[in-house]
């Protein structure tokens, strides 16, 4: 795996109210955090753009509402943001799925930074990290999708349909390996590229 000196790394939604169990359900991939962590310890280390999002929920009651304590960061995001060079981080604020209709305009920065590789990582994999990642190979960047730095919920569909976190994390990285939008590669992978 070729990592360009200045790959952006999108950390997506790793926000405080995704730990309110009782609203969200059982989650996948318990080791998502550390990998995580891993992840923005080696582009802080490296020199390389992070970017952080924030969803700014709408809905009235959601743990990730402004102004409610679910909105803020994890910890050991809050932590470490403001740890790489000013010029190469960024925080967009959003109210849907998908980072690149946030504030301020993620794709026009990219751009201006002459940006063309992405790592994305956060939460939830099938929801604002996969929709990110849609978009982000119709732009024509070149991205990777480090799955095991993602985690997300079970969820039921129509018809009473319902699937694990684990299957719709799996049925993520299928459609988007499969379909061409991203490379689904490890936290490990990405930060022996970015190591080296």
């Amino acid at each position: 795996m070729d990592m360009a000196k200045n790959a952006a790394l999108v950390i997506i939604d790793v926000q405080r109210g995704f730990e309110e169990v009782e609203h969200w359900g059982v989650r996948n991939n318990p080791e998502a955090d550390d990998n995580i962590a891993a992840l923005i310890d080696a582009w802080q280390a490296s020199g390389r753009p992070v970017v952080f999002t924030r969803h700014d929920s709408t809905e009235p009651g959601s743990p990730l509402r402004p102004g409610y304590e679910g909105n803020g960061f994890k910890e050991y995001v809050e932590r470490r943001r403001g740890k790489g060079a000013a010029e190469s981080e960024l925080l967009v604020a959003k109210s849907v799925n998908s980072a690149f209709y946030g504030t301020p305009d993620l794709d026009a920065w990219l751009k201006a930074a002459g940006i063309g590789q992405l790592v994305m990582a956060g939460i939830q994999t099938n929801m604002c990290v996969e929709t990110t990642t849609r978009m982000a190979g119709n732009l024509g960047y070149d991205v990777f999708f480090a799955l095991d730095a993602t985690y997300t919920f079970g969820q039921e569909g129509p018809w009473g349909w319902e699937l694990t976190a684990r299957e719709l994390a799996r049925a993520t990285a299928v459609s988007l390996h499969g379909g061409g939008f991203a490379q689904v590669v490890t936290a490990q992978d990405v930060v022996r590229a970015a190591s080296a």
